[in-house]
């Protein structure tokens, strides 16, 4: 029997071999390939341990299917999105499971143009497919796919290589690279061939045991080292990857991680130098910074719920060149509107290079806000809560913007109350124009909860 929890949002994802094993790869693989009635997969792999076996198991379930598979080996995840794009593969799966600990993994998957699927549309039909037992058949073959040199040359496309060389800067940008022993390093060892910056390395090896610490930037103490690193050695910047390196979280010259929305913002405005009055995309609860930047030099924002499922379509939707997330996910029209944190992170060099201050410096002049860590609160049923909670906000006076879950803008604050899509939990998030407001609105709103 499978266990219905490792069907997410936005991917299958489950600890191995309990929850997620290779009968579930498998029938996941002969199950997508009857949703989509393609004939061909291109299969990507992150680092874990159990991601070889997986492999087979779903390549012999596509196979038997029908459908060839098109084996992209050990890649990212905006990799395996790349390929897809790319090449004009019907669909992808990347086994992956992200940033969590070692013992989990898991299937992203998109089909043709690099389209997401989701509980929205396609992992739910997955599901009831492979519950039915009712699969397409037929036979298939494995290709092996590399992909590494044209997905660099891609990414390079972003900038131009040239603007990062001296005498733009006084030397070459010192950049300390962690990508915590997943995938990212086989990228960014062969991107830095090309860029004229000196990288110091840190768990650039891809090992399924993350030795180190785990390969998810978004927890404080998985940055404590990089954070300390760039400061004693007085680097220009450092750059934090997730497991399947399709995040990445920046950390300025001070040392600090940067949330997504002022990376976003400086994303933004460096874009609009390239292409004016272009439109751009942020999530509900990306900082109000990048709006602000996107509306001072000429661009249009565009307010998103949160996640891929839904920035990608309305990104598409209005021509969108840029999209962001407060995660570290950030998606790119060019790159076939799938998120690459290796894209963001070359623009912020190329950015640096051509300015006369250094990224704390420009980051210090546009991040004019306060904000808390993301705060979860557990409640007993999620329904009734938030509507309590509309309740309780109106009956304050507040116009409540209800995109995702409950959103409050005001001139000097904003926050957001919105529902978990895999635990029993209400997300906080505030942002203000001061410490002292931001500290009063977190107590009016916790007590929301009690």
């Amino acid at each position: 029997m499978i266990d219905e929890a490792i069907f997410k949002a936005y991917d299958i994802r489950g600890i191995y071999p309990d929850q997620l094993n290779e009968d579930i790869a498998y029938k996941v693989g002969r199950a997508l390939v009857t949703y989509l009635n393609c004939d061909q997969i291109a299969v990507g792999q992150d680092v874990r341990l159990s991601s070889p076996s997986l492999f087979e198991s779903l390549a012999r379930g596509i196979n038997d299917s029908g459908a060839d598979v098109y084996h992209l080996g050990v890649i990212s995840t905006d990799g395996m999105y790349f390929a897809v794009g790319k090449y004009g593969f019907p669909a992808g799966i990347m086994i992956t499971a992200s940033h969590n600990p070692g013992q989990y993994n898991g299937f992203k998957m998109c089909r043709e143009k690099a389209i997401p699927l989701s509980g929205d549309e396609g992992i739910d039909e997955i599901r009831e497919i492979i519950n039915k037992g009712q699969f397409r058949e037929g036979t298939g073959k494995i290709v092996e796919k590399i992909i590494t040199e044209d997905y660099v040359e891609h990414i390079l496309g972003f900038i131009n290589v040239n603007n990062l060389k001296p005498p733009a800067v006084e030397h070459p940008l010192r950049v300390v690279v962690d990508c915590g022993n997943g995938v990212g390093g086989i990228f960014i060892k062969k991107l830095f061939e090309y860029l004229p910056c000196k990288l110091i390395p840190m768990y650039l090896e891809p090992d399924g045991n993350f030795p180190n610490h785990l390969p998810n930037p978004i927890e404080p103490e998985n940055t404590q080292e990089i954070r300390q690193k760039v400061v004693d050695i007085n680097a220009d910047l450092g750059a934090a990857f997730d497991g399947d390196a399709d995040r990445v979280f920046l950390v300025d010259n001070k040392g600090r991680v940067l949330n997504g929305g002022i990376v976003g913002a400086l994303i933004a405005r460096s874009l609009l130098h390239k292409e004016p009055q272009s439109k751009f995309v942020y999530n509900i609860i990306c900082s109000r910074v990048m709006r602000e930047m996107v509306e001072k030099y000429g661009g249009t924002a565009i307010k998103s719920r949160v996640g891929h499922a839904f920035i990608k379509p309305l990104m598409r939707k209005y021509d969108a060149i840029f999209g962001a997330e407060h995660s570290g996910h950030f998606y790119f029209r060019d790159n076939f509107y799938a998120d690459s944190g290796l894209i963001a992170f070359v623009i912020i060099l190329e950015l640096v290079s051509q300015e006369n201050e250094d990224l704390a410096q420009l980051v210090d002049k546009i991040d004019n806000r306060f904000r808390i860590d993301e705060t979860n609160f557990q409640v007993d049923d999620i329904s009734e809560k938030m509507k309590e909670l509309e309740r309780k906000l109106k009956t304050k006076g507040y116009t409540i913007d209800k995109l995702d879950g409950l959103t409050v803008e005001m001139d000097d604050f904003w926050f957001n109350l919105r529902p978990s899509n895999t635990e029993p939990l209400i997300r906080m998030n505030i942002e203000a124009k001061s410490q002292e407001l931001l500290e009063e609105k977190q107590k009016e709103l916790a007590r929301l909860f009690r």
